[in-house]
This record gives C-alpha cells, structure tokens and sequence, in this order.
C-alpha cells in the first residue's frame, strides 16, 4: 500500500496531528488504540486499501463452495464459480442492500437474495429478478465483483478500487510454500477468537518474543526466537549453530534452505521498501521435529516433506494473516477487526489432505501447543488494552535488540495511514 496505488485524499489534519504525537523509537500515544475517527480511517486505509488472507483454496472446492468474511463491517464472498475458478464479490444484494450468504461458509446452486428473491449465478450474474418492472437491465446489476487472487492454496481478496500489485507476494510466497502442499492440505480444526484488544496491539505483541521466556514456557523449548546474536549464551550459540549448519547440509538436498539463520525474530515489516509480507524458514531446536507439546510428529508429513527435519517456516502478511507450518501440520491465523477493543481471530490447523482423524492424527495431540500459546497471547493482548486505555498510560522506549519488529510495524502503520497525503 502506497501513494501510487490508491486515491485517496490526504488524511484529516487532526489525525495526522495524532499520528505526529508518536515519538521515534517508543510505542504509539493511547489515542492511537481509541479514537473512533481513526479507527475508521485504519478501516478505510490499511483494511480496504491492500490485499487480505481470506481462506485456504481447500475450503471451496467445488463450484458453489463458499466462505465469508466481514471486514469493517463490509461482508465478503468468496466463492468457487461454474468454471472452477475463486471468485470475490460484496455480499449484497444490488436491490436493497440485504446480506446474501449470511453463514460462514456453505454450499449454493445459486445465490438467493432471502428478501426478494433477486437470483444471482455462481458467477455473479442476476439472472432473475421477478416481480420487477420490464426495462430493468440484468446485465447491469450483477454482484460487484472484488479483486481475487489465490497463491500456494491460499485465497486473497482486495477492496480496493485499484489494490496494490499482488505479484511481489506470489514471487515470494509461491516458492516458500510449494514443499508444504498447503493446496493439499485439509482442515483438521477451526477456532475462532474474540480478542478483546485493539487489532494493532494484536499485531504487535506477534511481533517481538521478548514476553516468551515468562508468557510461552512450552513455546521457547521448541524455538530458538528468544535469543539473539548479541546476548544469547555461549552455549545456546553453539546450540544454535550446530542446528544451522545441520539443517544447511541436509536441506538443499530437498530444495530448501534455512532463511533466517539467527536467533530472535526475522525482520517484518520493512516499511522503507513497502514490503508487507515475508516468508522464512527457521530451525527447531534439537530433538523437535514438530510444533508439538512434546516435539514428536502429531500428523503424517505434508507436502513433499521426505522426512520430519524441515524445520518451520513462517509466513505472514499485514494486516491478517500469519502461518506456522511445520513438517506435518501447519497453524494459520486470519485477523478481522471487529471494533476498536476487539479483534477476531480465526485460527486453522491444517494437516494433510489423506490424513484420518483418529487413526493418522488425534486432536487432543495436534491441538494444545499452539491453542494454548494463541490463548496466551490474547490475555495479554487483553490486558495490555486496559493499560492503553488508562489515563496513566504513557508509551514507554522500546527494546533496540527485543522490540525492533514492533518498531517497525509501527513504521509500516504511520506510513499506511499518511501514504496518500504525502
């Protein structure tokens, strides 16, 4: 998202002036997380302006198969049309504005507005709008279509009239995903989220570790994300290369490659190049083979994994989406925010397509490691919202060496936000 790819005015001076008030290198000022016109301009210019993770390509398989989305309030469809192609549309119907698909997901022959009975085709085309005078021209009141695009299994859509150019994140997304056959995958488990946090402070406690040590205890055994090259322990750095060079020699064999070769968290965003997405490839620590409570495999492998030490690969783009894929199962996460204080989550766990539950993987095994840290995650989120909300809420510096992510998101965010007045 940037000046040259949108047309939308300057931002109102007042909110500028908000914006103004953040200091370099602290977090933002509490107007920031409830200003009820800026939330509506974050509505407008971060979530209605760049391309959103909607779904996996697995949950449409059919023509008919559908999924819905509300982003601000705008409802979204996505679905697989007659000719096998994912389609976006805005979920209204062209008479008066009712709600078409109104569940989460579903099946239809055709859609059927449940007010009036307008019938639109699984292509968007009203093809039926009886009881109407003639002279109504058909042709033009088809579902208004959305920008869609889909890469490595997964389903994106765009609100904007002229989105961002999208080819950038297939370029890197295509490749870092293709062993990991997410378009082979299926659905072993969904969970929704109500996060009581503004969707920003969601974002931000995702991007730093430097709460795991106290927050995370089964998370940082199997991760090496709460070290950095600077202040990490002799030992734990001995540790750390021993699982780069390992995982360097026996990876290229199988076409892929540690691509953060360091403890602590990769760098995302990068505001300076616009760069809102990024794919990495980390280790595990020694004796994990898996996100799993203990480290043994919870699944069979995915993908064209040929054994269990592919390490985890991470892939996130802003504003919602984040995925964390290890050798036999993957755990997504879609952000949507519902108001000023709330952010829903959605999160997938994701195993191979030919894999029976009960008999290849069991629930009570493939669960636990990351529903328990996502709902470590949203206590905080929780909490540091009551903070933010004080009047005794001041932002504090923010750590060069544990925080500099959550600097940068804040970048990216300032910059989102003044892109089309500067």
């Amino acid at each position: 998202m940037n000046a040259k790819e949108t047309s939308m005015a300057a931002i109102p001076a007042d909110l500028e002036a908000l914006l103004a008030t953040r200091r370099d290198g602290h977090g933002m000022p509490r107007a920031v997380y409830h200003t009820p016109a800026l939330y509506d301009a974050e509505i407008e210019r971060v979530w209605h302006a760049g391309w959103l993770f909607a779904g996996f390509t697995f949950e449409v398989p059919n023509p008919g198969d559908y999924l819905t989305l509300s982003v601000g309030g705008t409802s979204v469809l996505v679905m697989r049309d007659d000719a096998g192609s994912i389609r976006a549309f805005h979920n209204v119907c062209r008479h008066r504005g009712t709600l078409l698909c109104r569940a989460d997901a579903g099946h239809v022959r055709a859609i059927v507005c449940p007010y009036h009975s307008w019938t639109y085709s699984r292509q968007g085309d009203l093809v039926n709008c009886h009881g109407m005078h003639e002279g109504v021209d058909k042709s033009k009141l088809g579902l208004k279509p959305l920008a869609c695009e889909t890469v490595a299994g997964l389903v994106y859509v765009s609100l904007a009239a002229q989105p961002p150019a999208f080819a950038p994140l297939r370029d890197e997304f295509a490749p870092a995903a293709l062993p990991q056959g997410f378009e082979r995958a299926k659905l072993a488990k969904a969970i929704e989220y109500e996060v009581e946090a503004n969707w920003k402070l969601v974002w931000e406690n995702n991007r730093e570790c430097f709460h795991c040590p106290r927050c995370h205890p089964q998370y940082i055994k199997a991760n090496f994300d709460i070290y950095d090259e600077g202040t990490a322990p002799d030992a734990v750095k001995a540790r750390m290369a021993a699982a780069f060079a390992r995982a360097q020699a026996k990876w290229i064999a199988q076409g892929i490659a540690v691509t953060h070769a360091h403890g602590g968290l990769a760098t995302f965003p990068d505001p300076e190049r616009d760069l809102w997405f990024a794919a990495d490839r980390t280790v595990l620590v020694e004796g994990w083979d898996t996100e799993s409570m203990d480290g043994q495999r919870v699944a069979p492998l995915m993908g064209s994994y040929q054994d269990s030490d592919v390490g985890v690969l991470r892939m996130r783009s802003l504003p919602n989406f984040w995925v964390h894929a290890s050798c036999d199962h993957a755990v997504a996460a879609r952000l949507l925010p519902v108001d000023q204080r709330t952010t829903r989550v959605r999160a997938y766990w994701l195993v191979d397509a030919k894999a029976r539950e009960d008999e290849d993987y069991a629930l009570d095994k493939l669960l636990p490691f990351w529903n328990l840290t996502n709902e470590q995650d949203w206590d905080i989120c929780k909490w540091q919202q009551k903070g933010v909300d004080s009047v005794g809420y001041e932002p504090g510096p923010l750590s060069r060496v544990k925080e500099y992510n959550v600097d940068a998101f804040v970048r990216w965010y300032l910059k989102a936000m003044r892109a089309a007045g500067n």
